[in-house]
């Protein structure tokens, strides 16, 4: 198959993928579209941003033409799961695109936005669903959506599911699905758990791998600096000035520091926006949304974004702290160089990402190349600390606690140089007692270190004796 016309796929869908400007599968659409045709199981692999999504999304589309039939209330014909909530919108947005002369009953379904319009769709039975697994799972305890009806289903992106925890959740979906049904997964890489899954719920599936598992498209360049991590941020701010760059997308490993890598740019006059699993629904969406239009240039992610963001026109990838799960390298960097166009990679590396660097290495099989920086990756040794170059931290130090005044000597509170005893001392301190117990400041008697009176019956303080109140007064 050279060519979507020799696919066997509907007419209506064919016209939108020309329209589209497509006229040529990709490896993994050659060979998934025509075993997904067939009804198999597949278990496919294949690098970011090579057309897993058309290749799943146009044969569910040419069922549809071939069988009409309108859904039951509260089911659906096919389930695609997904991870991230970018990642389900962008499918719809697909599912949209190639079958807008069908027409299909479409909706997405994550978390972080109300249930309420989520359920009134899922009310009237529906040809696809695209979810993510722990918002699918909360309308399937209320009955919202029942799957006793859904042939066929998707997990895309089923390594990043796994790695997020979603691993309970899927087995309990796929519990409550037919027997008889059509089970594809798609992913980047094929771990161990991966395998596993394939084994429990597919039915004899046909492997298709159309690339080296997990080595980066060709067309990405890819180099590593090495830097001192107090350099990192003007490193990214001279890479950013550059001016060949058209969109770019930052990664970070945590969210405090997506948030802080953004405030940095926008003081530098840097137009950027951060985006990770703290964020609202519709503060994701904005920064998307600015991102694609170009009145946002830069993107600053987390890693739990490098799998949902499929826009085309992005020129760099950068790395600004390398990730410590290598695989997630590879879904970083296939943000760029896609739809047959290339792209630049560039990771920011200090001495203690140098193991992660390593592992990155051993799993795309081959050495990234050094960029210029403040010291050499390959001896694994930092520059010497230069004062004059690196604004000195002062320590603060503690106090002693205690208020313990300290001998000339440098002794402890033993008042020996050497910590023992001295035979000196007039009394040992009682069992329990606090250590000076009684001084204050300086180790001068406190007020209260004064010696007891004893009580006289009858007495006031200045020992006279005490006049007889009345009798009235002592009732």
């Amino acid at each position: 198959m050279k060519k979507f016309d020799e696919a066997g796929l509907a007419e209506p869908i064919l016209r939108a993928v020309k329209e589209e400007g497509y006229e040529a599968p990709t490896p993994i659409q050659r060979e998934v579209i025509p075993h997904m045709k067939a009804g198999e199981d597949i278990l496919g692999i294949a690098q970011t941003g090579t057309g897993k999504t058309a290749a799943f999304v146009l044969p569910l589309l040419n069922r549809l033409t071939e069988d009409r039939k309108k859904p039951a209330p509260h089911t659906c014909r096919a389930l695609i799961l997904a991870p991230t909530r970018e990642l389900a919108s962008q499918i719809a947005d697909s599912v949209r695109t190639y079958g807008q002369f069908i027409g299909p009953s479409v909706a997405v379904i994550f978390g972080g936005v109300k249930p309420g319009p989520q359920l009134r769709a899922l009310s009237k039975g529906l040809d696809i669903v695209i979810a993510t697994p722990g918002r699918l799972e909360d309308h399937m305890s209320t009955g919202g959506i029942k799957l006793g009806a859904t042939t066929t289903i998707v997990l895309d992106e089923a390594d990043q599911m796994l790695d997020l925890g979603f691993a309970p959740a899927i087995r309990r979906i796929l519990g409550k699905l037919p027997k008889v049904r059509q089970t594809v997964l798609l992913s980047a890489t094929m771990p161990h758990q991966i395998r596993k899954l394939a084994k429990e719920f597919q039915n004899n599936p046909c492997e298709i791998s159309v690339a080296p598992v997990s080595r980066p498209i060709e067309k990405i360049e890819q180099s590593v600096r090495f830097l001192n991590s107090s350099s990192k941020r003007a490193a990214l701010q001279e890479i950013l000035s550059e001016k060949d760059i058209e969109r770019a997308i930052v990664f970070t490993r945590t969210k405090r520091g997506a948030d802080r890598v953004s405030g940095h740019l926008d003081k530098a006059g840097m137009s950027s926006a951060a985006i990770h699993g703290n964020k609202s629904q519709r503060q994701r969406e904005r920064s998307l949304d600015g991102f694609k239009s170009g009145s946002i240039k830069i993107l600053v992610a987390t890693d739990i974004a490098a799998r949902g963001i499929d826009i085309d026109g992005v020129s760099h990838v950068i790395n600004y702290e390398l990730p410590n799960v290598p695989e997630a390298y590879v879904h970083r960097i296939g943000r760029t160089a896609r739809a047959g166009k290339s792209g630049m990679a560039i990771s920011l590396c200090d001495a203690t990402e140098q193991p992660y660097l390593r592992d990155i290495e051993r799993l795309i099989g081959r050495k990234i190349l050094s960029d210029d920086g403040d010291w050499d990756g390959a001896s694994g040794e930092m520059p010497a600390f230069d004062p004059t170059s690196e604004q000195t931290q002062l320590k603060r130090r503690k106090r002693p606690q205690g208020n313990r005044r300290r001998s000339p000597g440098g002794a402890g509170r033993s008042g020996s140089a050497h910590g023992t005893k001295v035979a000196s001392e007039p009394s040992a301190r009682p069992a329990g007692a606090k250590p000076d117990a009684g001084r204050g400041r300086g180790g001068k008697p406190n007020a209260n270190d004064r010696p007891a009176r004893k009580s006289a019956p009858n007495r006031s303080q200045s020992g006279r004796p005490r006049r007889a109140k009345p009798a009235a007064a002592q009732r």
